[in-house]
């Protein structure tokens, strides 16, 4: 459900943008906290696009407990936190979000990161396009096969650009604990298609959704 939905990604969002702006709203921040980062932006980033897409994109059809969204909830927010301390260095303020040393790695961490935004958003919005397609056919009970962008390749496309947007906050920070962060992304939503692709395998016919279709990466996995 879009509550849910909300309860998953609201945490983070408000955790990280907590941590980026406190320590120019406190004359005298406590030395505990985090300094604003580059990653730490990036999250404010990806949890705010994720909560607008949560409201403004996507359709819903199903309901789930309310432990689940709350213990995935705590955990992004945890994992926000993590790559805050992670990736906050020794300054504060300004000086700490733009002393970056590492010019080429922040460009191509960035740009991984917004390839992995653009990307996902997309394949959401086939995603919508297609459940917006069936409400209006009245014809909510048929499931259609996904199709467009990597779809053709793989069963979860806006899984791998999720990914891509990881490893570049991960490439940013240049922390170990980000890239085990990535890591654990990469497990989970790996995971996940596998599942979604073995759906769509004893859901639709052999047209529909060829039996050579990759989970996650096109013609590798």
């Amino acid at each position: 459900s879009r509550f849910a939905m909300m309860v998953i990604y609201t945490p983070a969002l408000l955790v990280s943008t907590l941590i980026l702006i406190l320590p120019f709203v406190i004359t005298d921040p406590s030395p505990n906290l985090p300094s604003p980062s580059l990653p730490t932006a990036l999250c404010v980033i990806h949890f705010a696009k994720r909560c607008l897409e949560v409201l403004f994109l996507h359709s819903y059809s199903g309901r789930t407990d309310r432990s689940t969204p709350s213990i995935i909830g705590v955990y992004y927010a945890l994992v926000t936190v993590l790559i805050a301390y992670a990736s906050g260095g020794n300054g504060d303020g300004i000086s700490a979000l733009l002393s970056e040393p590492n010019n080429q790695r922040i460009t191509i961490g960035t740009t991984l990161f917004c390839v992995g935004l653009i990307g996902n958003w997309y394949h959401h919005y086939l995603l919508a396009k297609l459940r917006n397609t069936k409400q209006k056919t009245d014809n909510e009970s048929k499931y259609v096969a996904p199709n467009g962008g990597l779809f053709e390749y793989v069963a979860t496309p806006h899984y791998l650009f999720e990914l891509i947007g990881w490893l570049g906050v991960a490439i940013v920070s240049n922390h170990l604990n980000v890239y085990l962060v990535f890591a654990s992304m990469a497990s989970y939503l790996g995971g996940r298609s596998v599942a979604q692709n073995e759906f769509n395998r004893g859901r639709f016919g052999e047209r529909e959704w060829p039996r050579d279709r990759r989970n996650l990466i096109p013609f590798v996995f």
